[in-house]
């Protein structure tokens, strides 16, 4: 972890889950581990420029953390991250469960390929409509 790293307020935290995309996106993170920004996208049937834009904001205020493995980049929550804002996420999750279910499935769904089936697929379902 960077030395500079500072953790969110309490304030930057609860702003960034008061947004349905972002508090989406961090359930699934925090369940997943970690994900990449097609798995996202499939998972939420959102596109690739709004799903980015909010997981950027979502690394400015320290609350993900990104890598990049060829061209794709994974997100995970900041090993940084405060317990309680930890604990937070997984509580909310465990009482989200009714919201996230599908977005769930979709992801298990993908898993099954490797990522570039799954990127692929996604890349064809936002330009097609279809992933044939």
């Amino acid at each position: 972890m960077p030395e500079n790293y500072s953790p969110p307020s309490a304030l930057e935290f609860f702003k960034a889950l008061a947004d349905e995309t972002r508090m989406l996106s961090l359930l699934l993170i925090e369940r997943a581990g970690e994900l990449c920004v097609c798995e996202l996208m499939a998972a939420l049937e959102m596109p690739q420029p709004k799903i980015s834009r909010h997981l950027a904001q979502l690394r400015k205020c320290g609350i993900v953390s990104d890598r990049r493995e060829g061209q794709w980049v994974y997100y995970r929550l900041h090993p940084g991250l405060l317990d309680w804002m930890k604990s937070t996420l997984s509580d909310a999750r465990r009482h989200s469960q009714g919201k996230i279910e599908t977005p769930m499935q979709r992801l298990q769904t993908i898993n099954r390929r490797s990522p570039f089936q799954s990127c692929a697929s996604t890349e064809m379902l936002q330009t097609t409509g279809s992933c044939s």
